[in-house]
């Protein structure tokens, strides 16, 4: 299922993760896409996304993710603020806990669905 309109992209986003579908959830992103890693650094592209991804897969967390605001620009462009939680447990059997105030720079595709180009989980604190 793709992504009808920006807002969409963060939905998706919580339903795949619960679901722990990789592949559906790697349709959400551009070929080029970017996403900021919890220690700052950046990572670019399918592969390494996948690779990132999928240990939060892996945990089959809980989310929540609540959409602050939308910013369109030029039609094609939107900034998705996203305040999220996510609640898992570990191996261990110890819980874990985090959140984040996302920033996502989303990108309307030739045939009209939505696509994440820049995604900033941690990117406003």
């Amino acid at each position: 299922m793709p992504a009808g309109t920006p807002v969409d992209c963060d939905r998706l986003f919580g339903e795949f993760v619960r679901k722990g579908d990789l592949d559906a959830l790697m349709t959400l992103y551009e070929d080029d896409a970017s996403l900021v890693q919890h220690d700052g650094r950046v990572i670019t592209g399918h592969a390494a996304i996948r690779e990132a991804l999928a240990r939060l897969v892996a945990m089959r967390p809980q989310l929540r993710a609540e959409i602050v605001k939308v910013v369109t620009g030029g039609g094609d462009l939107a900034m998705v603020y996203n305040d999220w939680t996510l609640a898992a447990t570990a191996a261990d059997g110890s819980p874990i806990r985090r959140s984040g105030k996302a920033l996502e720079v989303v990108r309307r595709q030739a045939d009209g669905t939505w696509r994440v180009a820049c995604d900033d989980p941690f990117a406003r604190g």
